[in-house]
């Protein structure tokens, strides 16, 4: 029987797999918590919290781009040998059910991180000024990147601490004490994107990636339009790209934004057609292995966004 964790909605899972992952995965560090992670913030955000006393490693390969992902037996073999498991939202990773009803490690926790998270329509008024605007997202019309609103930042931290501490009681004092000083790095952070975004000569910026910021743009009072929808799978239309391009000579954008894991031809071209230049805005999905081995984190990826969005909304 599934019982249901409700501080942090944490299920125990208890379907058959096969036998052999019943076994702990050999050459983990004895003693330390295994966790399992889908995207990067969470990943770098249960580092934050597990400290040196946990393993955690990140499900997606570096450089995958995570609407496309599909799951693998390994990978479902991986998450049944951890002890935690932690994803976004259903929204985000809706493959996540599909390694979540494999499972047949009856202690291994599933942590979904956006209990208490409110999250937003897709395409709102809120974030991309218009009020019938059809670019949004094909999953329910919700828009699953919650993690670049600071304050829903600092919830998923709160639902990923619970887990920690049900999955490793003796340890709650260590593990609180990290989240909470994480916490405070994410509070500073929110803080100086505020001050850095208070005085700027624009309030709009075009995104040539997929509908990402929502949540950033809502929260500073920008306004925000994007060439794809949730996933990039569908190119923009041309009539998509004109209408773009209109918008950035209407505003008189200086800077179209690229992303990070999609070819950024479609920003080209609009840079092209109006003179624009080119700026990256990192989503924070994932990194690439280069990121990886540099050991950059979440708060260096969002200081580099407000860098960039400081020089394209011409901010002083």
């Amino acid at each position: 029987m599934r019982r249901w964790f409700m501080a942090a909605l944490v299920l125990p899972v208890a379907i058959s797999l096969c036998t052999a992952c019943h076994k702990r995965e050999q050459g983990g560090a004895p003693g330390k918590l295994k966790v399992v992670t889908t995207l990067f913030p969470l990943y770098d955000f249960a580092k934050q919290i597990g400290g040196n006393k946990a393993d955690v490693s990140l499900l997606l390969p570096p450089g995958m781009e995570p609407h496309s992902f599909e799951p693998k037996p390994d990978d479902m073999v991986r998450v049944n040998r951890a002890d935690l498991f932690i994803f976004t939202n259903k929204y985000m990773e809706p493959w996540a059910a599909q390694i979540v009803g494999a499972l047949d490690n009856k202690k291994i926790l599933v942590v979904d991180t956006s209990r208490g998270v409110k999250l937003l329509k897709a395409g709102s008024e809120a974030a991309t000024g218009h009020e019938d605007d059809a670019h949004g997202h094909e999953a329910g019309g919700v828009d699953p990147h919650m993690w670049l609103d600071f304050d829903n930042a600092r919830l998923m931290v709160d639902n990923m601490l619970a887990g920690f501490v049900a999955r490793d009681p003796a340890n709650r004092e260590y593990y609180s004490a990290n989240a909470a000083a994480y916490k405070a790095q994410l509070a500073a952070l929110d803080q100086r994107f505020k001050a850095g975004l208070s005085q700027c000569d624009k309030r709009e910026f075009l995104h040539g990636g997929h509908f990402a910021f929502g949540y950033l743009a809502k929260r500073y009072g920008l306004r925000y339009q994007s060439a794809y929808a949730v996933n990039a799978d569908a190119e923009p239309t041309a009539a998509k790209l004109a209408d773009l391009v209109k918008q950035m000579r209407s505003y008189g954008l200086k800077y179209v934004y690229t992303e990070e894991l999609l070819n950024p031809r479609v920003a080209e071209t609009i840079a092209r057609e109006t003179g624009a230049g080119l700026l990256h805005l990192h989503g924070a999905h994932n990194i690439s292995k280069e990121d990886l081995d540099r050991g950059v984190t979440f708060i260096s990826l969002m200081e580099d966004n407000l860098k960039n969005l400081r020089i394209g909304l011409q901010c002083r």
